[in-house]
């Protein structure tokens, strides 16, 4: 999503990331971990004062210009952290409640009670109309002792009425930081606050919720387990990956040799990459490879749509499924 993040007019992009760079090189990068009081300031999210105000249209004809009040609409603006300008946000109705950015951190550092957790990215998307913001927790999944996922909180949420305040669990593979879809049909994975409601007063519900999301990942990390201890050949491996990416008999010369080129990629990734060296010869290891090709090596048109694509719409899908095939 990197090049959806907001340039202020200093040249500044509204990003920062805790310790290491991100894909796509922009925003800034701090030496140690933030608090919420950082990530707010290095990311440019801080003193937006996220506001309504009345909404008016005009009309231009023969007789004039006339000033046409909307009672039941009101317009978002923020202050520019720059600027300090009024810009507009966005459109929303009579009962929309606006949350500030400095509210996503705080609700993420509520519902965290354990010491050791941190404020790891934040951004700007949209010329403001869309906020994140993530923090690490303390505690990771090892699988079988040798493939080590840490653990994400993300909020998310739209300053113009798009979006309400979201918040997802994620688990990140460190090897090499492949973003994994974990929401499998049967979990519970995220919380959404609504823009109408007292945020944090759904404190604890959402806690509630997102401890269904820990023993989803108990869970998940058992069937990972279970995924490193059972071998895979080459050619189950390759019958999963024909069920995610089926060819046609009389699919064009083309699609087939898109189809031939996957195939090569994707033995090279399960059987040679150094990226599954710990974990070779094993369903997990599938997995893993089928991950790392979804989200490094597919053609894709641009970056920012691969990266996209590696948590969202067709090739969280792929994910989703190579799991629950891999998985049995």
């Amino acid at each position: 999503m990197a090049h959806e993040l907001e340039t202020l007019a200093n040249g500044q992009t509204a990003f920062a990331s805790a310790r290491l760079s991100a894909w796509h090189q922009l925003g800034q990068i701090t030496q140690d971990c933030m608090t919420a009081e950082e990530v707010m300031s290095k990311a440019w999210l801080g003193g937006w004062e996220v506001r309504k105000i009345p909404l008016q249209g005009i009309e231009v004809n023969a007789k004039g210009v006339t000033k046409v009040d909307c009672p039941d609409k009101f317009m978002t603006v923020r202050t520019n952290p720059h600027s300090g300008e009024t810009e507009y946000l966005g459109i929303v109705g009579d009962d929309y409640a606006t949350v500030q950015n400095e509210q996503v951190a705080e609700v993420l550092n509520l519902l965290v009670d354990e010491s050791g957790a941190h404020f790891e990215t934040a951004g700007s998307m949209r010329r403001g109309k869309n906020v994140f913001v993530t923090m690490k927790l303390p505690d990771a999944m090892k699988i079988a002792g040798v493939d080590r996922m840490d653990l994400y909180l993300i909020g998310t949420t739209s300053h113009d009425g798009t979006a309400a305040l979201s918040l997802n669990a994620s688990p990140v593979r460190v090897v090499c930081a492949n973003t994994q879809r974990m929401a499998l049909e049967r979990a519970v994975s995220s919380y959404t606050f609504r823009h109408t409601s007292n945020i944090t007063s759904k404190i604890g519900e959402a806690r509630q919720a997102l401890r269904l999301t820990w023993r989803h990942f108990a869970a998940f990390e058992a069937e990972a387990e279970k995924m490193i201890n059972e071998t895979l050949t080459m050619g189950e491996f390759e019958k999963v990956v024909a069920q995610l990416w089926p060819v046609e008999d009389d699919a064009s010369d083309v699609a087939k040799n898109n189809a031939k080129q996957r195939s090569a990629t994707l033995r090279f990734l399960v059987r040679d990459a150094d990226t599954q060296k710990a974990i070779k010869g094993t369903r997990w290891a599938g997995y893993q490879a089928i991950t790392e090709y979804v989200d490094h090596f597919a053609k894709a048109s641009t970056p920012e749509v691969r990266a996209r694509r590696a948590v969202t719409g067709k090739g969280a899908d792929l994910k989703a499924r190579a799991f629950d095939l891999l998985a049995v």
